[in-house]
């Protein structure tokens, strides 16, 4: 794992042409004797791994391995690009993909040994003739644009799955039992006429006039949303010159609410700003719909197999000359950024992590209840099927996701989480396929808090491929 990890680190791709990262997760597990399904949800990078057979339940590990545009980055202390302007692995999915392989791995050696039959069968020295469970890994690419999951949901690659496990690199560790903000990705572009802006303007209509309409009418609209609705949009093409009225001009945004129906009321009401800069300017305007997906659904039950384990495992170790170099990274960090992460932590682990650099112990969930800013296509899963994620520490305490102390950290120390993580899912998932009661349990809760589902993406759309070229 550490090597698989370190190599994904050192060939960062961007989502949805990660076919290096994809393909070394594929070998690993086609060489530990998975089925592999290739180019799933219509994405060449998309694949399912499959092993085990007969009765029992299916329970999948979700793996993602894309990294983030301009974030390349040395371990160094210091802002160090490896290539300027290069993609690199700032979330941590280089670590993220492989401990669930790794897990994956763990749990089909299992079903080989027969455990898995022993343990349902209450200590039974029995074994069936073919493994009484199946375990998934989902190679998930894209997540960073909220791409891969809505597309493999829309397949239908979860639909049959009785549970769904998965992680995320942190700088604590804890389950996760808030949720997330669901979420609308697409670009509005326009289409006038262009002309010498200075010899003939009445002959020209601006796009870009249109787009700047367009994004004062969302500031004005955002006076008239429900707080916790989040909108951001980028400019993606504004002309080539300022003495020529750009004939084409487009901007891409992102729309998050609470639920599904809340995204859908603020996108429609964007829709309607866009054809009104449209009618101003005498422009035409069409979208391209990115990807959607739903907020995130934690089930306790599932969190609850994760603190158990956490507390089988106690805490992760990292050496001395890991936490110099985390304490280092620290001192470079936003001021108040260490004291913020600490402040969400409960009696004892807040005065605990006051001198660490790497807080490893694991603590109970502190976000029950509470629905973050951010959006993860992991929402899109558990709306399918019972699904819950914990956070790893594998960053300084305070780090920032997305940043390049975060980069750092995922090329070197990170690395050291790998086994704990690993270990933690294997063993969550074996709890799920040889614990009848608990997985029923967990359905139960599913039921009760998922209504329905209904896909987000428009018939006909295709993935975004060129968001990340």
């Amino acid at each position: 794992m550490d090597e698989l990890a370190l190599d994904l680190w050192e060939h960062p791709e961007l989502g949805l042409h990660e076919e290096r990262s994809s393909g070394r997760l594929r070998e690993t597990l086609a060489e530990a004797g998975f089925e592999i399904e290739r180019g799933v949800g219509g994405m060449p990078t998309a694949f399912v791994a499959r092993y085990g057979a007969g009765d029992g339940p299916t329970i999948g590990i979700l793996g993602e391995f894309d990294a983030l545009p301009g974030l390349s980055q040395a371990v160094s202390t210091e802002r160090e690009p490896i290539e300027a302007g290069a993609p690199g692995h700032g979330c941590g999915h280089n670590l993220f993909g492989t401990a669930g392989v790794g897990a994956a791995i763990a749990v089909a050696r299992a079903l080989d040994r027969g455990d898995v039959d022993e343990r349902r069968s209450s200590g039974s020295q029995t074994q069936s003739d073919e493994a009484t469970g199946e375990v998934r890994f989902y190679g998930c690419p894209a997540e960073e644009t909220l791409v891969g999951k809505t597309f493999m949901a829309r397949d239908g690659v979860f639909d049959d799955l009785d549970a769904a496990v998965t992680w995320h690199p942190s700088d604590h560790t804890a389950p996760q039992r808030g949720s997330s903000l669901a979420l609308d990705s697409l670009s509005l572009r326009f289409e006038g006429e262009s002309a010498h802006a200075a010899a003939s303007p009445e002959s020209g209509r601006s796009a870009l006039d249109a787009v700047q309409l367009l994004n004062t009418g969302v500031e004005y609209m955002r006076e008239h949303v429900p707080e916790e609705v989040r909108v951001h949009y980028n400019v993606q093409e504004g002309g080539s010159a300022p003495n020529v009225v750009p004939a084409e001009a487009s901007v891409w945004y992102f729309v998050r609410a609470p639920t599904r129906e809340g995204v859908e009321r603020v996108t429609a009401w964007l829709r309607e700003i866009a054809d009104g800069a449209a009618t101003m300017t005498r422009t035409e305007v069409s979208e391209r719909y990115y990807t959607g997906c739903h907020r995130l659904v934690s089930n306790g039950v599932i969190c609850d197999t994760f603190r158990e384990n956490m507390a089988e495992l106690d805490e992760i170790e990292f050496d001395e000359e890991e936490r110099e170099l985390a304490a280092e990274l620290q001192e470079t960090l936003p001021e108040g950024a260490i004291a913020e992460s600490r402040s969400e932590f409960e009696p004892p682990h807040d005065d605990a992590a006051a001198d660490a650099a790497l807080y490893g112990t694991p603590m109970d969930a502190f976000d029950e209840g509470e629905s973050g800013g951010g959006s993860t296509d992991v929402g899109e899963v558990s709306q399918l099927t019972p699904t819950a994620q914990f956070r790893a520490t594998t960053w300084a305490l305070g780090t920032p996701a997305h940043s390049w102390q975060a980069v750092v950290a995922n090329g070197d120390f990170g690395r050291t989480a790998l086994p704990y993580v690993a270990k933690l899912l294997a063993g969550s998932v074996f709890d799920l396929l040889t614990d009848e009661e608990r997985l029923a349990a967990a359905h139960e809760e599913f039921e009760r808090e998922v209504e329905g589902y209904e896909n987000p993406l428009p018939d006909g759309t295709e993935p975004p491929f060129e968001l990340t070229q």
